[in-house]
């Protein structure tokens, strides 16, 4: 995301716009305390604040 968020989960659709629906999601959000994570169950993500796609990623801490 162009923000200090990172989403993982499972891809279930996309369209031409890059918009991205996810399920079993994990969101990373990086703040001065450190990284915070979030489970969702589904989320929505709009394409024009995407910034990378990396598949098979785990997240933050497996790079």
């Amino acid at each position: 995301m162009k923000s200090e968020r990172e989403f993982t989960g499972t891809l279930l659709g996309f369209d031409d716009y890059v918009n991205i629906v996810l399920e079993d999601v994990t969101e990373f959000e990086t703040t001065p305390q450190g990284v915070k994570k979030t489970k969702l169950a589904q989320t929505l993500l709009n394409g024009s604040n995407i910034a990378m796609l990396i598949p098979g990623s785990d997240g933050p801490e497996s790079s």
